[in-house]
């Protein structure tokens, strides 16, 4: 299998990503497809996101990161075949190809901000090299509408043209950014948390596609009516990097027999060896969530 013959497969075309859409990606970092999922998907993935929550608690997204005041559910394909679904957007599928080539899931995980709760600090998810050095495309998938009032995702369009940012307390890079000259020294906030000039509070109804760039500058915003916003993190990343999560450290026999040709190539996890054995129910010892590492 390889990225062009799974699209095939799954009937991509030029619709799932206009030329419309490309520009915005290109020059804005990201753009919004609305209305892609049904409210009955909707409602029954945000269902699961809760069931899911309830049972993990405190330790919801453990497996990658834990995020005080806003619930988290990570390695969800193991768990629940309710967002299977959500490995056959087109639109992602059609966008995360153009941006990277060959494509597999880097990450997949749910993430729910609580009434008061959910700010971050400006960041970027991924390092960048050199300019169009693309390494993840990120799509948030709405379950919930996404509101001014309830945690919109805040991004600053343009900026993943723009030096990335390395920050700690969101994200931890094996990498040492180069000096910057004056002119990128001044794009650079003094306060992270602070509101940015020209930043986008995004908003869309819930079903939407939002579909970024994964080093275009964003960050959560608090959720201030404490209204439900509940949504999908799916990222995909080029086939000659890591995975944030990688599958086949959690794979389940049951995963695997549930998914079809396409969806295991995407996840990364096929070939499998005849005889080998894949039921894992925790991570390798010595496996590690920093997936740039």
């Amino acid at each position: 299998m390889y990225t062009k013959r799974a699209l095939f497969e799954l009937g991509v075309t030029g619709a799932d990503f206009t030329e419309s859409e490309q520009d915005q990606l290109d020059r804005q970092g990201f753009y919004i497809r609305k209305n892609y999922f049904t409210p009955a998907a909707c409602e029954e993935m945000a269902t699961e996101f809760d069931r899911l929550s309830s049972i993990e608690g405190a330790q919801g997204g453990h497996e990658v990161h834990v995020e005080p005041g806003a619930p988290r559910v990570s390695n969800i394909f193991n768990k629940t075949a309710a967002y299977d679904r959500c490995l056959g957007i087109k639109p992602v599928l059609a966008a995360a190809h153009y941006l990277l080539g060959e494509i597999k899931v880097h990450g997949a995980n749910l993430r729910e901000p609580m009434k008061g709760q959910g700010h971050q600090d400006l960041h970027v998810d991924v390092p960048k090299h050199f300019p169009e050095d693309w390494w993840v495309l990120n799509v948030i998938v709405t379950f919930d509408d996404m509101r001014l009032d309830n945690g919109p995702t805040r991004v600053i369009p343009g900026s993943h043209h723009w030096p990335p940012l390395n920050v700690a307390a969101v994200n931890r890079f094996d990498w040492s950014p180069k000096p910057l000259s004056p002119a990128e020294e001044k794009l650079i906030p003094t306060d992270l948390a602070a509101p940015y000039p020209g930043e986008v509070l995004v908003e869309a109804p819930k079903g939407s596609l939002i579909i970024c760039n994964s080093s275009i500058w964003h960050g959560g915003t608090r959720n201030l009516s404490g209204d439900r916003r509940r949504v999908l993190h799916l990222t995909y990343t080029r086939r000659d990097l890591p995975q944030q999560l990688v599958q086949r450290q959690h794979l389940t026999q049951a995963t695997y027999e549930r998914l079809d040709d396409v969806q295991r190539y995407f996840l990364d996890i096929e070939p499998v060896p005849a005889g080998a054995a894949i039921l894992q129910s925790a991570r390798a010892p010595g496996a590690t969530s920093d997936w740039w590492k």
